[in-house]
């Protein structure tokens, strides 16, 4: 799926002295050499059913994040923390840090996969409202603990990560695939490629990148005056996401070209962060940037930390379209709805069987009431086709282009506001009791 959501991982933390380090993952079953896990593909994010102090929750495996991240716990979701001790955080967005709680020795499995020494921060208030921006139930994110001792393989076509110990595997090498060196730095993976940019007479710049499985984007660039690399000429300014400090606002536009090894990918989009927000992003100097999952997604990747390389082979999105969400629109998850459903009954015969078609007659016996889902519009942007054709804040979302919004997911319908430029957007919303009915379309700035 090609996604506007854009979800931000990068946390720098304030720490108590007697942090302790953890001691890793590891296959409990040491005769196996390969644990297979399916993951389901939301907005471009691989979520991942993980077991904290064995209560089953649903994480988001993020590359770009090196910390275990709880921020979504009810009272039916008691997961028992241990060695809990408070400590603050920064993160993303022009806010103050905010106060969490760390909670050591931990165990986290993933099937054959555990380890009883885990670390977790639990923020007390879900800042980002991932699950209603992802549709389903989030509660958190696992960053390269998880991975640090692994070669892993993802599949975004059969949504499987099949996890191997790397010391006794090493990638074969393909006619078709490419090999790139990763370098690791404070746990997270970075990668050289090089860019094309309209800013530089259409050559292509190296540029060093964040792996960042956990930002749904193709492209992140830092504008950097030395390198010559700045906002291209056609942009637009917009809010690319919620940080855990606050919104992050920035440029989105396009570049001509990206270049991993032998592929070379024509016209991604990129966004270009604010100043402060690139400056709290840069955990070191060299870093120009991240490579999103609209990236990844293209390809079969498998990546080995212990050996610092990753392998990349070409899927079946690898040339589709890059868009965004053209509508102005961001829509957010509004919990369940009771849905009035008829359900139909076929006469039969005497023999128990069904009329020919031409003589078969249906009749409503009775109503069923189910709940379904419900989504509603978080907020408009200014100046764009929803808020031109007259949408607003809160508007509650019954029609989109004449499917009923609760027979869809989220993701379904994101997808419909980014399908292709000029195209007719028709929805119907209900605003304080009423229904109404808008019509507009999509138009692409970049």
């Amino acid at each position: 799926m090609k996604i506007k959501i854009i979800i931000f991982f990068i946390f720098f933390l304030i720490l108590p002295l007697n942090s302790k380090a953890q001691e890793g993952f590891r296959f409990l079953n040491k005769t196996k050499n390969k644990v297979r896990v399916d993951f389901k593909l939301i907005n471009n994010l691989m979520v991942i059913p993980l077991k904290i102090n064995n209560k089953e929750l649903a994480f988001i495996l993020d590359t770009g994040s090196n910390k275990t991240i709880l921020f979504n716990l009810s009272d039916n979701d008691t997961i028992g923390l241990k060695n809990i001790e408070k400590v603050t955080l920064q993160g993303l967005g022009k806010g103050n840090s905010v106060e969490a709680l760390l909670s050591q020795k931990n165990t986290i499995s993933l099937q054959n996969i555990q380890s009883e020494n885990e670390t977790i921060y639990v923020i007390l208030r879900d800042y980002f409202d991932l699950s209603g921006k992802m549709g389903v139930t989030i509660h958190g994110i696992i960053g390269n603990n998880l991975l640090d001792d692994f070669a892993v393989k993802i599949n975004y076509i059969s949504k499987k990560i099949d996890f191997y110990q790397s010391k006794k595997n090493k990638f074969k090498k393909c006619k078709k695939c490419s090999i790139l060196p990763i370098r690791v730095i404070r746990g997270k993976p970075f990668i050289q490629v090089k860019v094309k940019l309209d800013t530089v007479d259409k050559v292509f710049t190296d540029v060093n990148l964040l792996i960042d499985s956990g930002g749904s984007d193709a492209l992140w660039l830092f504008e950097n005056s030395k390198e010559n690399i700045k906002t291209p000429i056609n942009y637009f300014n917009d809010i690319l996401g919620e940080g855990l400090s606050g919104t992050i606002y920035g440029n989105r536009s396009r570049i001509p070209a990206l270049q991993l090894d032998a592929f070379e990918i024509p016209k991604p989009t990129v966004s270009f962060l604010d100043s402060l927000t690139t400056v709290n992003a840069k955990i070191f100097k060299e870093r120009n940037g991240s490579l999103g999952s609209e990236i990844l997604k293209r390809f079969t990747v498998w990546i080995d930390y212990p050996n610092k390389v990753l392998m990349l082979k070409k899927n079946s999105n690898f040339s589709r379209d890059f868009n965004y969400n053209m509508s102005g629109l961001e829509l957010v998850y509004n919990g369940k709805q009771l849905v009035k459903e008829e359900e139909i009954k076929t006469v039969k015969d005497a023999y128990n069987q069904g009329l020919e078609a031409n003589n078969t007659v249906n009749f409503v016996t009775s109503f069923s009431y189910k709940f379904k889902p419900s989504f509603k519009i978080k907020s408009v942007a200014k100046n764009s086709p929803a808020e031109e054709a007259g949408l607003q804040k809160d508007d509650i979302i019954l029609h989109i282009n004449g499917i009923q919004t609760h027979e869809l997911n989220l993701g379904s319908i994101l997808e419909k506001l980014q399908e292709k430029d000029g195209k007719k957007i028709k929805i119907t919303i209900k605003r304080n009791g009423k229904i109404l009915k808008f019509e507009f379309y999509l138009k692409q700035k970049v």
